[in-house]
């Protein structure tokens, strides 16, 4: 590989940003495609496209001949807000499916060893926490507090980043509410289709169990098929 082009990725994936190497194997030559990039003109689009989706690498045939797509994603992560009931059962089950998690909540009577061993658990203001570790398109944010107080910042800002999934528990009278907050709070109203609220898949789900399900299943969904979405 080019050192210069090895170089380039290294830093998109040090920045998390998702990249393609396209290797041609007829002649050799190599080139980076990444995800922010406008390739609507590259003669590979729908395949690096779908490449981008799945997170898979591997050969194709194109009209030059066979080309080595070898795709570079950050590890989707899961950023939670609230350490409530739905949290715990959700954070072991969004590990298992391959999510990096993380559990937000400045609440010390909640966010607690005890609650989620094990976990990487940050008790202290989403606003502080983000600093340090801000969102981004591979991330998706669930917000489970049903306190505004701790949800709007960090809803707002994935509503800003892009995350490919942006959840908040609620009735729809209180999403209603919220987002005449987010208006009041200049936030564009085109962004307010993207939020999943009340939070999850429409299944019925009745106890923080099965909601953890829902929510779970909403975000593979974006994941993996919605459009525009992180993988």
């Amino acid at each position: 590989m080019d050192f210069s082009l090895l170089s380039d990725l290294n830093k998109d994936r040090a920045a998390r940003r998702a990249a393609i190497l396209v290797t041609d194997m007829v002649d050799g030559q190599q080139r980076l495609v990444r995800k922010s990039d406008d390739f609507s003109g590259d003669p590979l689009a729908e395949e690096l496209a779908r490449r981008f989706r799945s997170g898979k690498s591997g050969m194709i045939t194109a009209e030059s001949g066979e080309v080595f797509l070898n795709v570079s994603l950050p590890s989707p992560r899961l950023v939670i807000i609230g350490a409530v009931h739905i949290s715990q059962a959700l954070v072991p089950m969004a590990e298992i499916a391959g999510l990096d998690v993380t559990v937000i909540d400045p609440r010390t009577a909640f966010a607690t060893e005890d609650r989620f061993p094990g976990s990487t658990l940050k008790a202290d203001w989403p606003e502080e926490v983000l600093k340090d570790a801000p969102l981004d398109a591979f991330t998706a944010v669930a917000a489970v507090t049903h306190d505004p107080k701790i949800d709007n910042f960090p809803l707002m800002e994935a509503l800003k980043t892009g995350c490919f999934y942006v959840g908040a528990l609620g009735s729809r009278k209180t999403h209603g509410k919220r987002l005449e907050r987010f208006t009041e709070a200049g936030l564009a109203p085109e962004l307010f289709d993207r939020i999943d609220a009340p939070i999850g898949l429409d299944i019925g789900a009745a106890s923080p169990e099965e909601i953890a399900v829902a929510v779970l299943g909403a975000i593979i969904k974006a994941l993996r098929t919605a459009p525009g979405a992180a993988a």
